[in-house]
């Protein structure tokens, strides 16, 4: 198993000891604390949401390895969507409502990922690979729902009669969430069944040899564990990190925490698409960074519309103009950089230059 076994033997005693820290510290901090130490609170609970969060993705690798292409990624996928649900629930649900914390983070991810992590799986694999190839039919998918509900949900709420202040009715939320969520059952099907070999990435070299079943096993219990952790965590996360960003003059702080957020949630996923990409696995790369961005659209916001019909809060949905442009931008240069199923670096500087203005309008709006 030569490399993977090498990281196994790391991660699984270093997320053992983490749990362990988790579960036991957790309970005994107190929120009276956060008003004394709100720095100290936030970056510490953040640093354990990070090493949870990379146990999940590390251990979520082995179950992929062995139950193979697309269902492995795709474990990967909803680990990591899972992750961020509990974050973005527990902030929303934390002191006074945050009605465009679901729209900041859902954009930041789809930023994040076609923006900042295509952009540098596209450069670093072209730098060492000059062109590479792709599966420009199951790239297509990824792109199409993408795009179809990023611009249903994220930019058409601002155009209803309804949702003159970017608002859904209650009727139009939940109907949206359901076809949310239809949208990409239907996409997993086209992945997982009916058109699977337009997404298996290109086999590069010697394929490593699956792990075993007891190493597999181990690796689904950790990976819950590492998850449940996650969970207990979220919170603590959305109390200190929301009273230490309190203390700074932003223009729009939901806009900063959402982004802050989606990166900490997909930093170990951008780390394993970076380095496919630099292995010359494009294609897996792509599977597994569009793949988040496509869950992450269709599943936390049915999820949190849930939550906010349940406890009666409302979500504001619809963008601002220039978030609407940054999108729309962000879109159609997707759609060109993978349009002829070849990519070079040109593309890869492209999208992180649209990456670049992206971060500079969440400071100076």
């Amino acid at each position: 198993m030569g490399k993977r076994s090498a990281v196994s033997a790391y991660v699984l005693p270093a997320s053992g000891i983490l749990l362990a820290l988790t579960f036991f510290l957790w309970p005994s901090l107190s929120p009276a604390a956060s008003g004394f130490l709100p720095g100290v609170l936030a970056f510490g609970s953040i640093a354990l949401l990070c090493g949870s969060a990379f146990s999940a993705v590390g251990h979520a690798d082995v179950v992929e390895a062995r139950l193979g292409q697309p269902w492995g990624t795709l474990v990967l996928t909803l680990s990591v969507t899972v992750i961020e649900v509990s974050v973005m629930a527990s902030l929303m649900l934390n002191g006074e409502n945050n009605p465009t914390l679901a729209r900041e983070s859902v954009l930041s991810v789809l930023m994040i990922v076609n923006a900042g992590i295509v952009g540098l799986c596209l450069l670093l694999g072209s730098i060492r690979h000059r062109e590479q190839t792709i599966q420009q039919q199951g790239i297509s998918g990824y792109l199409s729902a993408t795009i179809a509900l990023g611009v249903m949900l994220l930019i058409l709420p601002s155009e209803t009669r309804a949702g003159a202040s970017g608002i859904f009715s209650p009727f139009q939320l939940v109907y949206m969430s359901a076809i949310a969520l239809a949208l990409y059952a239907a996409f997993l099907y086209m992945q997982t069944v009916r058109y699977r070999e337009h997404f298996n990435a290109q086999p590069e070299g010697h394929a490593e040899a699956p792990p075993e079943l007891g190493a597999f096993i181990l690796a689904i219990v950790m990976l819950l564990a590492s998850l449940g952790a996650v969970v207990a965590l979220s919170g603590w996360v959305a109390m200190s990190f929301e009273d230490f960003i309190s203390q700074f003059a932003l223009r729009d702080p939901d806009a900063v925490i959402g982004a802050l957020v989606a990166t900490l949630i997909l930093l170990p996923e951008g780390m394993s698409a970076v380095r496919a990409a630099a292995r010359n696995h494009l294609q897996h790369s792509l599977n597994i960074a569009l793949g988040s961005a496509l869950a992450t659209v269709s599943l936390t916001i049915p999820a949190m519309a849930f939550i906010s019909v349940m406890i009666g809060r409302p979500m504001v949905l619809g963008l601002d103009n220039e978030d609407r442009t940054m999108l729309l931008l962000t879109f159609v240069l997707a759609v060109l950089s993978f349009g002829t199923g070849k990519t070079n670096a040109l593309n890869g500087v492209i999208h992180l230059i649209v990456f670049c203005v992206y971060v500079m309008l969440l400071f100076a709006p």
